[in-house]
């Protein structure tokens, strides 16, 4: 098949509402399962930005914030004046990337993500939070409490608090629409993280929210991000045991 009708019959399983979503998230969707159905290995160049804008009848600058945001997520490598890359495989990358949970849950043939959001308020920051997120006691952070789901199945709980200096849009952005880490990495874009994993009970009220009984294991991270050394976000992510795994590829 032509690259180009690839690209017309969306390359990927199509969707119910499909015309629903945006064509740059259908470009993203088509890189991410061509690369995870091996037809892109490590160091592939992919087409060209002019390629994948006439392929999909865009403009090239949504064709970029595709490409920009998958780099962003360290699944493509862009090397100016020579193309853009499927990045190569890294020893623990799934589990020491950061990466968008709607798109890895929309990769998957006949998955589906959506959003639900539980809580989003606006804070004074106490002492330790105001350290932690680099702020004065009593500056304003932002608080969100979110349930991504995969086919109606809820996989992941995420409590984020946000430095409101390097975001002050966050208040006011649909999160069913795009989730925090595609803003997040739009307006200030990774330049350091850290993270924290380990094994936990839920709470009484994270067991209902996740729709599993309070003695379940669950696998916690917890993670830290810069943009340019200063602090964008804390957020402690949440994943029942039984419906989630770390997985890497390693090799000698």
């Amino acid at each position: 098949m032509a690259f180009s009708d690839d690209l017309a019959d969306g390359g990927y399983p199509p969707e119910p509402d499909q015309q629903l979503v945006p064509r740059y998230v259908q470009i993203k969707r088509l890189i991410l399962f061509k690369i995870n159905s091996g037809e892109w290995p490590s160091n592939y160049r992919i087409p060209s930005e002019k390629e994948l804008s006439e392929g999909f009848g865009v403009s090239r600058m949504t064709v970029n914030r595709a490409l920009r945001e998958l780099a962003v997520q360290d699944v493509l490598v862009r090397v100016q004046g020579v193309g853009t890359f499927v990045s190569k495989n890294k020893m623990g990358a799934a589990l020491m990337s950061v990466r968008n949970i709607a798109d890895e849950i929309s990769s998957q043939p006949d998955h589906h993500h959506r959003t639900s959001v539980l809580l989003l308020e606006e804070l004074s920051a106490v002492p330790e939070l105001a350290a932690t997120l680099g702020l004065r006691a009593g500056q304003t952070v932002f608080h969100s409490i979110l349930l991504h789901f995969d086919n109606d199945v809820p996989v992941q709980m995420e409590d984020r608090y946000v430095n409101s200096l390097v975001a002050p849009d966050y208040m006011s952005r649909d999160f069913t629409r795009e989730t925090p880490h595609v803003y997040l990495s739009r307006v200030a874009p990774l330049t350091e993280g850290n993270h924290i994993v380990e094994a936990v009970l839920p709470t009484g009220e994270e067991a209902a929210w996740l729709k599993i009984t309070p003695d379940e294991p669950c696998l916690q991270m917890t993670r830290k991000t810069w943009s340019n050394q200063q602090v964008v976000t804390t957020v402690r992510l949440l994943y029942p045991g039984s419906r989630f795994r770390l997985e890497g590829h390693f090799y000698s």
